[in-house]
């Protein structure tokens, strides 16, 4: 597998994240999203800062395209998780995981300490993934109203 840093904006960055929307999205109304739904969701979502100083945007690339992606924030020395996701006819395969440690050894490299992220338990992949990575569900940190759960893992001695 094939990790490479993508600069949000870029052609692959957006599908993906697109992919990733339209998922979140279509659960969120428990029906298939609409173009306008997924459009508005870019828009209330930027991702445009995960790069340079500020953060971090990394795809999985498979035959040229992207199927899996993460982005981090970094907050002082921490980093926050955000638009973690597999295309659902690669999942099982291990992509995200590998994707996540690749992205915790970019983040360490950096002098991160600690990775956070919130999400959703419909979210049940993801959980599981988080949970499979030792992440651990602590106190929420932020009020986003479509989280109702939130991790956090050390990366020290990690």
């Amino acid at each position: 597998m094939i990790f490479e840093t993508e600069r949000p904006g870029a052609g692959r960055a957006d599908a993906i994240v697109r992919a990733y929307l339209t998922e979140v999205a279509s659960r969120w109304y428990g029906r298939a999203a609409t173009s306008a739904e997924v459009d508005r969701a870019m828009l209330d979502e930027p991702f445009d800062d995960l790069q340079g100083d500020s953060g971090l945007f990394v795809v999985a690339v498979d035959g040229g395209a992207a199927i899996a992606c993460a982005g981090v924030r970094f907050v002082r020395d921490v980093g926050e998780l955000t638009k973690v996701f597999t295309l659902p006819e690669h999942r099982g395969r291990g992509i995200g995981s590998a994707l996540l440690r690749h992205v915790e050894g970019r983040c360490r490299a950096r002098g991160i300490t600690s990775l956070r992220l919130d999400t959703r338990a419909e979210l049940v992949e993801a959980c599981a993934l988080y949970e499979r990575l030792r992440f651990v569900r602590v106190a929420p940190f932020n009020a986003d109203p479509y989280s109702d759960r939130w991790y956090a893992k050390p990366l020290r001695g990690a």
